[in-house]
């Protein structure tokens, strides 16, 4: 079953949106999703630091 998450202070850096939520333990989880067409690109962070930096950095293979 997917995850339900509230994301609160979402920012998108170029075509990555970043957000951070709680997981199902109540620890703090930070989210880098690309919103690109047919790119699957999508990570879990345990900082904000490292999130922002995948955004920064990601790169969309299908263009």
């Amino acid at each position: 079953m997917p995850a339900n998450r509230r994301f609160r202070r979402v920012v998108r850096i170029g075509p990555v949106q970043v957000g951070t939520s709680y997981d199902d333990s109540g620890r703090e989880k930070h989210t880098a999703v690309c919103t690109a067409p047919r790119c699957a690109f999508s990570n879990d962070f345990d900082t904000r630091a490292a999130a922002e930096l995948a955004a920064r950095t990601h790169r969309c293979r299908v263009r």
